[in-house]
């Protein structure tokens, strides 16, 4: 068997960024070949890549993209399935590169992205070595690109987990950023309550009707009841209906009128709102693994 080298799994390291014991176990098995070991590594980085691909990624952070003028920019969310690798170097790297693939390049959706290149390889290539060196799941969720009527202001917020994009037309800077951050902490489903979802609207009706009933009221009053509560929720929801953080004796359509400014559009990123989390049984994962280990023993 030929002598695996230090410089060795250096060398098949750099080419393939795996971990040094994968290098040193790959080039041992390929008996020294460099070639053979790196096609080994890619192998078991698929393989790796294609197992993690079944869990659920649900945690993550949201990268951003913007030009100095403040013209263009671009928001996506990438999930990983937890916090340890969100703060991952290589991770927040690829997100930030892919927020600037979405602003400079416009693809028409996720997988038109996955499919641009990227340090010479495709996205979804970079995407798949890096499930295979960290071990895993992580996908790209969505993304948005605005081209501004106006400025965009950005604001991201608690370790990246929530993004906000303002486009705003007339008013200043600071207004710019000021609305950034009110969008980040009130968190408005809609521009206006034209735009909000008939759905949600249906939803809160039905709640509010329920509620109502059991007041034992006049049909008219419960109506009266259900009718204001709905409006209530439009308010609360709302981004010109919304109290401005800053100053609840106004709203932000008061707000931006006073200043003379406009809003052409929003866009706000939770990570991973409305995904399902793993949860993790601690107890049950130990009493697998040492099955598992009883079993392979056995």
């Amino acid at each position: 068997m030929a002598e695996i080298t230090a410089s060795m799994v250096k060398e098949l390291r750099e080419k393939t960024d795996a971990p040094m014991m994968e290098c040193k176990k790959a080039l041992s098995e390929a008996d020294g070949d460099m070639a053979k070991a790196e096609e080994i590594l890619r192998v078991k980085l698929g393989n790796k890549a294609a197992k993690a691909s079944a869990r659920v990624a649900a945690e993550g952070v949201v990268g951003t993209y913007l030009t100095g003028d403040g013209k263009l920019a671009a928001i996506v969310e990438v999930n990983c399935e937890t916090d340890f690798v969100a703060k991952n170097d290589d991770f927040l790297a690829f997100v930030r590169n892919l927020a600037e693939l979405v602003g400079t390049k416009n693809p028409a959706d996720v997988a038109a992205l996955s499919a641009l290149p990227l340090d010479g390889k495709t996205v979804d290539q970079v995407r798949t070595e890096l499930v295979g060196r960290i071990g895993e799941n992580m996908t790209i969720r969505r993304f948005t690109r605005i081209d501004a009527k106006g400025r965009v202001a950005q604001y991201v917020h608690g370790g990246s987990k929530i993004g906000v994009l303002v486009d705003v037309a007339g008013g200043d800077e600071n207004l710019a950023k000021d609305l950034a951050m009110h969008i980040a902490a009130a968190k408005p489903v809609s521009m206006s309550k034209e735009n909000v979802p008939a759905e949600l609207i249906q939803k809160e009706r039905d709640i509010a009707t329920a509620k109502a009933a059991e007041s034992g009221k006049p049909a008219d009053i419960v109506a009266k009841m259900v009718e204001g509560s709905v409006q209530k929720y439009l308010k609360e929801v709302t981004l010109l209906g919304q109290p401005f953080v800053k100053d609840d004796k106004q709203t932000i359509e008061q707000l931006l009128k006073s200043k003379g400014a406009s809003v052409a559009t929003f866009v706000l990123y939770v990570v991973g709102e409305g995904l399902e989390k793993k949860s993790n049984d601690f107890a049950a994962e130990v009493a697998a693994q040492a099955a598992a280990a009883r079993q392979g023993s056995a």
